[in-house]
């Protein structure tokens, strides 16, 4: 799918990612850009339409539908990590993370696939992760939904096949925005992401693995899970 002249909504666009999602599409000629976050207080409106939605809530997801009817290239961005644990996390936050990070896209993809059929088929981008292949101390949870959203993106891309629409899954390992502000790693840049992630698109791909962490999470699929975590098995003796 080519950018240029095209109309788009990406979700999260507040900040971060979603942020510089924005920016690049109006740099590659997007004809129009649905910003839409939770809040849309202080977002910059500067050649954009902001949207407010909370992708968690049914009757915002509707009526960004009914508002966007003219959307090819939706972008499924929006995401959250409470740092909540599978065991001993509050079980509330992790509802909301699997809310937001899976059935979030989930009830987004259902609102527009029509509209995308309608309007010659167009593009989903799903922002996944490389924690949709692995898990990690400290993010169990947020893998599992990212797992999760890794085979929403595999079954939507088969059930959309025949109204040809392309569906790119975008993983990749840390990104520098707040949501890693804690972490001391090396992490890419959201300018870096987003353009592997448009260039992508632009050439038909159905999934990008951004960084080295994304390509060497896939590739250890083949692994068990003791050579998966064999550091981790190793420290706890």
């Amino acid at each position: 799918m080519q950018i240029n002249g095209s109309v788009v909504l990406v979700t999260g666009a507040n900040r971060g990612i979603g942020a510089e999602f924005v920016r690049e599409l109006k740099r590659r000629g997007a004809a129009k850009i649905y910003a839409a976050a939770r809040s849309i207080e202080g977002m910059d409106g500067d050649g954009v339409e902001l949207v407010a939605l909370d992708v968690t809530d049914h009757t915002q997801v509707e009526a960004a539908a009914a508002l966007a009817g003219d959307v090819q290239l939706l972008i499924n961005n929006a995401g959250v990590s409470s740092g909540a644990t599978l065991l001993g996390g509050d079980l509330g936050a992790v509802r909301r993370d699997l809310e937001t990070n899976f059935f979030g896209p989930l009830a987004m993809t259902r609102a527009f696939a029509p509209i995308l059929a309608a309007n010659g088929g167009g593009a989903i981008l799903n922002v996944v992760s490389a924690l949709s292949w692995f898990s990690a101390p400290g993010a169990t949870v947020y893998a599992a939904t990212k797992a999760a959203a890794w085979s929403l993106t595999d079954g939507i891309r088969l059930e959309l096949a025949g109204q040809g629409t392309q569906v790119l899954g975008l993983h990749m390992g840390l990104v520098d925005t707040d949501m890693t502000a804690g972490y001391e790693a090396e992490k890419l840049s959201p300018t870096e992401l987003v353009t592997a992630a448009l260039d992508g698109l632009e050439a038909g791909a159905s999934e990008v693995l951004a960084d080295e962490t994304a390509t060497f999470a896939k590739s250890s699929l083949t692994l068990t899970p003791q050579e998966r975590y064999a550091d981790l098995f190793a420290a706890q003796g």
